[in-house]
């Protein structure tokens, strides 16, 4: 013979609004944990925004001046200094290295087409 035991769950829910549009019948940890995700990825969306406005005027310096749009030397400090701070901050410095990596990338073809130089695959 089986005994099934059934919980109540007698938790607050509450309806909530979120990005993603009203949510209900979710715990308010839950929410609350999901509305400062929400917030974290906006606020990286901008800061990449305004990095890339950065790197942009750093492509027109360097098409200006007649420099390479790559810098393996720097980008190669950026990457062993980013790693530092991911450890520090219990991040995977794996994961930062790649995530550096695509936003490097990025930046190194937006300097190529500014240079109006064949992009490298």
């Amino acid at each position: 013979m089986a005994v099934v035991l059934a919980v109540l769950d007698t938790s607050p829910r509450r309806t909530v609004s979120s990005y993603d549009g009203p949510v209900s019948d979710i715990p308010p940890d839950l929410a609350r944990l999901r509305s400062s995700i929400d917030n974290i990825d906006a606020a990286l969306v901008h800061l990449l925004a305004e990095r890339f406005k950065c790197t942009q005027a750093v492509g027109e310096l360097k098409a200006a001046e007649g420099l390479p749009p790559a810098d393996p030397e720097r980008e190669e400090r950026q990457v062993a200094r980013l790693r530092a701070l991911a450890h520090d901050s219990g991040l995977d410095p794996r994961f930062a290295e790649a995530f550096l990596g695509f936003i490097i990338a990025e930046v190194i073809h937006h300097h190529e087409r500014i240079a109006g130089r064949p992009e490298q695959p």
